[in-house]
């Protein structure tokens, strides 16, 4: 599923349920959706939240930064392996990135565009440039969880998670009227992305589907 569609999806819950179009950047390849046991219902092994020496680092990886009226906690992300937790960590900052570029307003976002390949920069800064031309910005809180990870037969990381929506809002930055998200199902949300290693050794996103309701 690309960007576009989920737009359409999500404008017809209104301002709020633009949240429900997820922010992954909707590539046409449906290759994220590489089978990963238990994905349906969001299974796999939890295991302990990052610590700081999770933090991604090295080849230039921006800093991100996120104000504290907006939360993105990211339960149990982390892994033993250090491959597929490298992989954690830039699905991780790619998520933070667009949540950043909307409350900065910034839709030509260079963190956005860093953990994004060509194929889904142009959608993540569609969905970004929406919130500004609305003149929204994002508040409260999401909660990223059931991180799923594996590297596939072709070298791509293959990576599955959660996200619940549904104590995060708009907020109109002329109003600041706030719009809350429906406490629905449908607003937590499974991600099923995939990822390309550069040679920089950084892994971008090159495709995302996005299933509403399918975390339970």
């Amino acid at each position: 599923m690309n960007r576009p569609a989920r737009l359409v999806t999500a404008a017809l819950t209104a301002t709020a349920a633009l949240l429900l179009t997820a922010c992954g950047s909707g590539g046409g390849d449906d290759s994220s959706s590489d089978k990963i046991k238990g994905a349906d219902g969001g299974g796999g092994k939890a295991s302990a939240s990052p610590s700081a020496s999770d933090s991604p680092g090295g080849a230039g990886r921006p800093a991100i930064t996120l104000p504290k009226e907006f939360q993105a906690d990211f339960s149990s992300w982390t892994n033993s392996d250090p491959k597929l937790r490298a992989i954690l960590n830039d699905g991780r900052e790619e998520l933070r990135s667009e949540y950043a570029a909307v409350i900065q307003a910034d839709p030509n976002s260079e963190a956005v565009a860093f953990y994004n390949s060509d194929a889904t920069l142009p959608g993540a800064r569609k969905w970004i440039k929406q919130f500004i031309d609305d003149g929204e910005t994002l508040i409260g809180k999401v909660t990223v969880f059931k991180p799923q990870v594996h590297i596939n037969d072709s070298g791509s990381g293959v990576l599955f998670y959660c996200v619940d929506e549904r104590k995060a809002a708009t907020k109109n930055r002329k109003t600041s009227k706030i719009t809350t998200t429906p406490n629905t199902n449908e607003h937590v949300l499974q991600y099923r992305t995939r990822l390309e290693k550069t040679a920089q050794g950084v892994w971008k996103l090159v495709s995302v589907n996005v299933v509403p309701g399918a975390c339970g």
